[in-house]
């Protein structure tokens, strides 16, 4: 073994600034050299001079944890050369920085009921091109990750690959840094989880073919999060565990105020491709959302603050909900978004108004500047039953919808202003009162009949 490990170490220190920038055949010029400085910064140790080899055939975690140790106690770096490492429980101490062969250096879980590697209460953690491979074994009770960092100050994941974890991919609890360029694919659960963040930023990362949700952003209670959540693509989520939207989302706030949600393209989400329970101020601007199962954007529960903005929707059973008033969700701001393709068929029996609802909104709340074509039902919704206050529907553009705007008139509905929207093509009435499911009036355009109704301006075409 030993001379085996001389050998070893002889050729890959002639050879690994050569191996390094190789890389570039294959990746990005500017990520190739970003490798290749962070391998070198500070001189990194090469796991074979620790006597850490790839492609073994037998457990390597002894001699990864010892390898790990050995480079955090000199402030160094550790390099790990392409192949495979057979490992399990391994733990990332402060000042760990492990850079590895993007596709290429992969570590392998072995089973045993625990998990893949694990960092608590400690700062500065960096991995960066290695793939996380959970090889679809079990993973013990006292976690819910493939990885799981807790506590952790200055976490950073950076161009690294998850895959095969029968629970959560990627689980951080408390952290702080970033998780970035990253790819989190076939996890049994969500792909990435995070829970009481305290400054993460999860960008340009590509999570696939999650069986119960894509990127999740959670609170146990609610309180100031401020994730940001940017520029990922989330593809083909799934709703294992059922239900009416608990799970199959792709990016999901849960009791989390002053999430930012921007500029992410999701597809093929069983439910929403981006759901808010109960998360205020917060910010969902710039997506792409296509061929959602369900509501394709959903601020819900008791949110106080949300703008939806700029959103391409393709698909779904509703555009936008802004919902449940009356469990205190109000103050929000819709405009500018694009919403086409729905329909009235949804993954369970209805409930409530319904499916193949464009824009659905209830309490101080401005619905501005949207298009919407073909939702079968309604256009707008605005209000349910005596759900309705302060709500302003102007300047929309609504197509080819079943009604184009339904607004409540039942008995202690509040005001709303629906004024200089375009109505074009509605089957069943371009703006008309409704008593919860029930068509209770003609059209109000320029009529004056409801004294917490204010319609006027609207253009109105067969």
């Amino acid at each position: 073994m030993q001379g085996r490990t001389v050998a070893y170490r002889y050729t890959s220190l002639l050879s690994r600034r050569a191996f390094l920038a190789g890389t570039a055949l294959s990746l990005s010029a500017a990520k190739a050299n970003a490798l290749v400085q962070i391998a070198e910064m500070r001189g990194s140790i090469e796991a074979p001079e620790l006597g850490l080899l790839p492609n073994t055939g037998t457990d390597q975690t002894q001699q990864f944890q010892n390898a790990v140790n050995r480079a955090v106690e000199n402030g160094r770096a550790l390099f790990l050369p392409a192949g495979i490492y057979p490992v399990a429980n391994l733990r990332f101490p402060s000042g760990t920085l492990i850079v590895g062969i993007p596709g290429r250096t992969r570590l392998v879980y072995q089973g045993g009921g625990g998990l893949l590697a694990r960092a608590e209460g400690v700062s500065n953690v960096g991995l960066s091109g290695i793939t996380f491979d959970g090889a679809n074994r079990s993973i013990g009770e006292f976690t819910e990750g493939l990885l799981h960092f807790i506590g952790v100050r200055n976490l950073s994941l950076e161009n690294c690959e998850i895959v095969g974890s029968t629970r959560t991919g990627l689980l951080v609890d408390r952290c702080s840094g970033r998780i970035q360029d990253c790819r989190i694919t076939g996890a049994a659960e969500a792909g990435i989880r995070s829970n009481e963040a305290t400054g993460l930023s999860i960008t340009g990362n590509t999570v696939a073919d999650c069986a119960n949700g894509g990127i999740w952003v959670h609170r146990w209670k609610e309180g100031e999060d401020r994730t940001i959540v940017a520029h990922n693509r989330v593809e083909r989520i799934g709703a294992k565990y059922g239900g009416t939207g608990q799970f199959g989302n792709g990016i999901n706030v849960f009791r989390a105020h002053g999430v930012s949600i921007t500029n992410n393209m999701v597809s093929d989400c069983a439910f929403s491709a981006i759901r808010s329970n109960t998360g205020s101020n917060v910010q969902i601007s710039g997506n792409t959302c296509l061929r959602s199962g369900e509501v394709a954007i959903y601020s819900e529960f008791g949110f106080q603050g949300a703008l939806i903005s700029n959103n391409v929707i393709d698909g779904g059973t509703t555009g936008v909900s802004i919902a449940n008033f009356q469990s205190g969700g109000r103050l929000a701001v819709c405009s500018g978004n694009l919403i086409r393709n729905l329909t009235d068929k949804g993954p369970y029996p209805a409930e409530v108004a319904g499916f193949g609802i464009g824009i659905a909104a209830e309490a101080e709340t401005t619905v501005t500047g949207n298009v919407i074509e073909g939702a079968p039902r309604f256009g707008l919704l605005l209000g349910w039953g005596p759900y309705m206050r302060n709500v302003v529907a102007s300047q929309n553009i609504l197509r080819n919808c079943g009604t184009g705007i339904a607004v409540t008139v039942v008995e202690g509905a509040k005001s709303a202003i629906i004024s200089n929207n375009v109505i074009q093509g509605s089957e069943i009435g371009a703006i008309n009162g409704y008593r919860w499911l029930d068509k209770a009036t003609g059209e109000l355009n320029n009529v004056t009949d409801f004294s917490h109704l204010s319609v006027t301006g609207n253009q109105i075409s067969g």
